[in-house]
């Protein structure tokens, strides 16, 4: 697919606070294994307001987990979430969430998953969360904004 130029040399304009952060279904399990709260986390690494997202598809699979999940699916359904709704066919986040990366620039993905973030570093212009050392990174923002580099 042909990219605008410019999102290779510049960094996306679209992007400014508050941020809409689309979460995927591991960043939750990870967050609650390092014991972090999502929204508080978000904006102490960003230094702005924050407003995570959650797809129809994500919010699907995290349904499907089970009992062991209920915590994330609670946290998911949280009122500070943005709810996404889906038009497309079938269930499989991880196309949902490139698909929608893909067509609005106007997100920041959260993710822990190795697979969607070498899908979505082929993307320019979106920048992508992820947890390391207990705490939330962000890769590929401007220096002006974002987590301190350690």
């Amino acid at each position: 697919p042909q990219h605008p130029s410019c999102l290779f040399f510049q960094y996306n304009t679209q992007l400014g606070p508050p941020y809409h952060i689309l979460v995927d279904t591991n960043f939750i399990n990870f967050s609650i294994k390092a014991k972090l709260d999502l929204v508080q986390s978000m904006m102490d690494c960003l230094y702005a307001k924050c407003i995570p997202c959650i797809t129809d598809c994500v919010m699907a699979e995290i349904e499907k987990l089970g009992q062991r999940y209920r915590v994330a699916l609670r946290i998911a359904k949280d009122p500070r979430f943005e709810r996404l709704p889906c038009m497309h066919k079938g269930t499989y986040a991880d196309d949902c969430l490139v698909q929608r990366v893909t067509q609005h620039k106007c997100y920041i993905v959260a993710t822990v998953d190795k697979e969607l973030k070498r899908r979505i570093r082929k993307i320019p212009g979106v920048p992508i969360m992820y947890i390391s050392r207990h705490r939330y990174n962000i890769e590929r923002m401007p220096d002006d904004y974002g987590a301190p580099r350690f």
